[in-house]
């Protein structure tokens, strides 16, 4: 049987090292390509950017930014996305309050701080319950933040911050979806994961305990196996 093509999207500040586990353990049935989303600073070049380099058709898979580009790539390819799995992230464009929060941390970053701010992010990303489970998950978490860095970090708030708001659009969704989210998500707290399932015909929701919002890192075989059975799932 040939493998599956599988394209998966980051979250902020996000690397490969996001989904190491999951690159490991479907391996063996599906072909995995990891979008680099840290050169543009819109959601439309991001999604461009992603477009040109996957095959013709393909299942996509984001967590956190990589969801609400998710919902971009569907604007503009939706034939092209045979399935799509939603992980910690929202339908949702940006309240007033966060985006003057992005912008604060884009000013610190701006100003030589980006150090200071990462650790503010990963407190909300990080259950502590993981933590106590893996205290190397922090270090694990930073190094990749660091990898990514403070230029691409600005870069990617930008896109966030202007996302439009993808409700209307949930319906449109008809191929299968898988919705994940940790229940201790505390940057996309598990009812805008509920929300989305309940307008996409074909969604699936998972949700995982002890959990917070880098469910792939939180709990890697949790996470893996509920992408195997939405990858392998008879439609």
């Amino acid at each position: 049987m040939s493998r599956i093509p599988l394209v998966l999207l980051p979250g902020l500040l996000c690397d490969r090292a996001l989904w190491q586990a999951q690159i490991d353990a479907l391996a063996d049935v599906a072909d995995i390509q990891v979008a680099d989303l840290t050169q543009a600073d819109t959601l439309a070049g991001l999604a461009e950017s992603v477009l040109a380099r996957a095959p013709a058709r393909f299942m996509l898979a984001g967590l956190s930014m990589g969801g609400y580009l998710t919902f971009e790539i569907l604007r503009r390819a939706r034939s092209r996305v045979m399935r799509v799995a939603l992980l910690d992230t929202s339908a949702r464009a940006d309240t007033p309050e966060q985006k003057r929060r992005r912008g604060m941390f884009v000013a610190h970053a701006k100003r030589g701080k980006f150090k200071g701010v990462t650790p503010q992010l990963i407190q909300n990303w990080v259950s502590p319950k993981s933590i106590a489970r893996d205290p190397a998950i922090v270090a694990a978490v930073q190094e990749m933040t660091l990898r990514v860095g403070a230029d691409a970090f600005c870069r990617q708030q930008a896109a966030i911050m202007e996302r439009p708001d993808s409700r209307p659009e949930l319906g449109l969704i008809q191929c299968p979806a898988l919705v994940l989210c940790g229940r201790e998500d505390a940057a996309t707290p598990l009812e805008l994961s509920r929300e989305m399932a309940a307008d996409i015909p074909s969604a699936q929701l998972v949700v995982l305990e002890e959990c917070g919002h880098l469910a792939t890192m939180e709990k890697p075989a949790e996470t893996s196996a509920a992408m195997r059975r939405w990858l392998l799932a008879d439609v």
